[in-house]
């Protein structure tokens, strides 16, 4: 093989023992949080606000619903929230209509053209300067190439 292709490049590496960095940093957040409600609280008082909270840092840290990070994950909820619900349609006005159509009507006759039949003997002309990688090339098959490259590069304006 030419190329080595990069494989697991979805996994986020390990800094400290099991943790990425985001647990890591979420761990620590917790851990600064913990130390400051202890100083805030009464004993009591901290063990009741601790346990929501640690539970909720160790969730950002570590739960992933549908393979996404929880904190994209309520971001996402957040701007689903905010976002307008509803969409009014109007209608383009009538000259926007006819530019619109002229420029799908030539899009396509640029880009869905008739494909031209080959006879055999050219693909089996173009087939066999691709099975020498280019080192056995026939008058035909070179003809058929640069009919190709002129169709190519001889392309309509395109209007904007």
């Amino acid at each position: 093989m030419l190329f080595g292709v990069p494989q697991y490049i979805d996994v986020e590496d390990k800094i400290a023992g099991p943790l990425t960095a985001k647990q890591f940093l979420w761990m620590l957040g917790l851990g600064g949080v913990l130390i400051v409600m202890w100083n805030m609280f009464e004993q009591t008082a901290f063990y009741v606000i601790a346990i929501p909270v640690s539970l909720l840092f160790v969730a950002f840290a570590f739960y992933r619903p549908h393979g996404v990070p929880l904190i994209a994950f309520v971001g996402y909820a957040i701007t689903f929230l905010l976002q307008p619900k509803i969409y009014v349609w109007r209608r383009l006005p009538e000259e926007q209509r006819v530019k619109r159509a002229q420029k799908e009507e030539q899009f396509k006759t640029q880009f869905y053209k008739k494909s031209t039949s080959m006879d055999p003997r050219d693909i089996a002309a173009l087939a066999d300067v691709l099975d020498t990688e280019g080192m056995h090339q026939t008058d035909r098959a070179v003809e058929i190439l640069e009919k190709q490259s002129v169709q190519k590069t001889t392309k309509p304006p395109t209007t904007k």
